[in-house]
């Protein structure tokens, strides 16, 4: 995938401005898709040049006037040829794992303050990504939001990222556990 692709399905839920785009890749995307401001803003630029979005300015009294941008038809036949494509499996690149397959020959201690930061880093955007979770249900159950929601999309990717977080907090505390029964590396 693209950040063309995670950008235009982004738009879907209307236009927004390239800082309003960064906000929702560090919240509601984050649990999918990661991308640096600058990123976007070169991204959304190429996309407007192909006619996949479409730009226009919005005047601020108090602020910097901004542009925000909406999808055209050709980017949402550009995001219906993508999400009809196969999805290629995902791979796992985590330089954690690295470091934790490394343990045996470096102070345990040192791998074990990894698995704790990211331990930390799980715990707060599960937190975020429940929090998330809570404002798109607004009250209902989730059949309900399911079975009546105009899209449902960004609910079915926010669960993916409550579980990998869930399963990244119940891996590190385990790895944890596991590195302080071993004790002191053994040379």
């Amino acid at each position: 995938m693209a950040l063309r692709d995670a950008i235009l399905a982004t738009l879907l839920d209307g236009e927004s401005s390239g800082y309003d785009l960064a906000k929702t890749f560090d919240g509601s995307i984050a649990n999918f898709w990661m991308a640096a401001p600058q990123q976007l803003y070169r991204e959304l630029e190429r996309m407007e040049a192909d006619g996949l979005v479409e730009a226009r300015l919005v005047e601020q009294a108090k602020r910097p006037n901004k542009r925000v941008f909406q999808l055209t038809p050709a980017g949402v036949d550009a995001l219906r040829a993508f999400a009809a494509q196969e999805a290629k499996p995902s791979a796992i690149r985590d330089d954690l794992l690295v470091q934790v397959q490394a343990v045996d020959i470096v102070e345990p201690d040192l791998v074990s303050g990894h698995l704790v930061e990211r331990l930390a880093i799980a715990r707060e955007r599960l937190q975020r990504f429940e929090q998330l979770r809570d404002r798109l249900l607004d009250g209902r159950e989730e059949d309900s939001f399911l079975h009546t929601a105009t899209r449902i999309g960004p609910y079915l990717t926010l669960r993916r990222g409550i579980t990998f977080e869930r399963e990244n907090i119940e891996w590190c505390a385990w790895a944890i556990r596991v590195l302080d029964a071993r004790g002191p590396a053994c040379d």
